[in-house]
This record gives structure tokens, sequence and C-alpha cells, in this order.
């Protein structure tokens, strides 16, 4: 997946799936019970098991299934309900929490198996789902460019965090209003003066604030994937081990048309990637403070 040679993956994929339909009791309330077959005129019940991010970039499959399937139940993580609430192909969207009957559905499927359903290529890849329900919201009058920042998600891969202090001059570049999405313990990390607080544990309102951003700048987290969600521009920081879904040696990315992804060529060395990505910041602001000189 990581070169970008899916078909390959699939074969191997199809092999894992012959051997589950030997071992795994057809019936389990939380398995996929989907052996590779043709989902034409089944009813289907997707179900969201992993990571919100997860969830936001493979629901763009569920218009595709819709095409093919009788009824589709998407059974969600209950923070982002209301963010997906008008993704096209879903026919019944219920949180985790509530039990679904199997009379209610003839296969069960997780969602991150779809790409392997539609033997997605490079060139087949869905669009992002475009979340028409999020209206952008207004982050204050300013002339700048407006940017948000995120830098330290859980605590399941590390690597991933950049350190604060790596960011120090961020919020005092010519023709750029830095946001602070950033939640959870590493707020205490942020000075007062350092960037204007617009986080919401909300998935819901940080997906609007995100919409009424210029840029996002964030690194491999859900907010990555809700701003590919909305349609904002994002630039992506990636460690040098990065999950397969960013691929191998990309400055950009098959699953988001608006990113730019910034990679560590070392392991934990991330100087190089912030001094990169502030001279590019910077070479915005002024591009910004330029055309309104000239508008002036």
């Amino acid at each position: 997946m990581g070169r970008g040679d899916f078909e390959a993956a699939w074969r191997i994929s199809d092999r894992a799936l012959e051997k589950r339909g030997r071992h795994v009791h057809v019936g389990s309330y939380q398995e996929s019970t989907w052996r590779g077959e043709p989902l034409d005129g089944r009813r289907v019940l997707v179900r969201c098991c992993y990571g919100l991010g997860d969830t936001l970039q493979f629901i763009r499959y569920v218009p595709l299934l819709r095409r093919v399937a009788r009824s589709v139940i998407v059974q969600a993580q209950a923070p982002i309900i209301r963010v997906l609430e008008h993704v096209d192909g879903i026919d019944v969207l219920i949180t985790r929490y509530n039990a679904v009957s199997p009379d209610h559905y003839d296969v069960a499927i997780n969602l991150t198996e779809l790409p392997h359903v539609f033997r997605t290529s490079l060139k087949t890849i869905p669009p992002p789902i475009r979340c028409a329900n999020i209206v952008p919201r207004q982050c204050g009058p300013t002339s700048n460019v407006r940017v948000g920042i995120f830098w330290e998600g859980s605590d399941w891969d590390q690597r991933r965090a950049v350190p604060l202090n790596l960011f120090a001059g961020f919020n005092r570049i010519c023709g750029i209003t830095l946001h602070v999405l950033q939640r959870g313990r590493a707020l205490l990390q942020r000075s007062t003066d350092f960037g204007i607080d617009s986080g919401s544990d909300d998935v819901y309102k940080a997906a609007r604030t995100i919409a009424g951003l210029d840029l996002m700048i964030t690194i491999d987290s859900m907010p990555a994937h809700l701003a590919g969600a909305v349609g904002v521009s994002t630039w992506l920081l990636l460690h040098s081990d990065c999950d397969w879904r960013w691929m191998h040696d990309r400055t950009d990315s098959p699953w988001y048309p608006a990113m730019r992804l910034f990679r560590q060529n070392h392991a934990g060395d991330w100087q190089p990637v912030i001094t990169r990505l502030k001279q590019e910041l910077e070479q915005l602001g002024r591009a910004r403070f330029s055309r309104l000189s000239v508008a002036a």
C-alpha cells in the first residue's frame, strides 16, 4: 500500500478473507461478515471500528457502496455523527452504542475494508466527502492568512507529536493569524500569546472552525482528515516511518488533493521540517501582505 501497488495488497487480503471465512463464525456481532463476495443488492451494515480520522477518510466509499447495495446502515463513533449527517448513500446513521439486529442486514463490513471491496487503485480513489452541513465559523475580521495549528495527538504513537517549542515565532509571522486547534494536556505547553485559542472538544464545532481557515497545519491525526472533509488546504507533518496511507516519498496525497506533506528525513528530527515549514509560511504571509499593498 505504501508503494501504491494496491492490487498486490488486495491479493494478500483475498487470501486473508478466505482463511477468515474458514475460521470465524459468520453470525458474530462485532466481526465483519464479508468474505469477498459481491455486495450487489444486499443490505449492508458498515461498522466504523477504528479512529475518527479513519472514519473521515474512508466514509467517501459509502456513496459507491450505496449504488450497488440495497441499503446501507452506518454505525459510527458518537463524536462525529453530526459531521456525517448529510453524507450521500447513508440510509441509517447510528452510533456504535446502538446494537443492530442481524435481521436488519445481510452482511456486515468494516469501513476500512471498502477500498478492498472496490479494488481501489491510485487512479480510482474517490474524492473526499464534502460536508455541506458544516457552515464555516467566522474567525474574526482580518486581512491576514488564517492558519490553524495542531501539534500533538493521542499517546499511542508519540512519534507523530512535534514539540511546541519548535514553533516559536510562528505567531509573529507577518501576514499570518494563528489559530490553535490543539486540545488536551498539550495546551498546557502553550503561552498565552501563542495564537488564538480556537479549538473545541466538539468535533462538529472544530470542523466549523477549520472550514473558516485558509490553511491547516497538523500532525497525522484526526484534524488532518477533518480539514480534508471540509476542503481546507492542509500542510501535514509526518515522521520518518509514517502510516501507509501517506505512502513513500510523496509530497502530495492521492486521498486529499488540497494537502501537502512535510516529511522527516531522519527519525525524531523535526527541526529541518519545521524550519522549512516556517519559511513557506513566511512566504505565504509576504504574498498576502504584498497583494494588500498593491490593492491599497
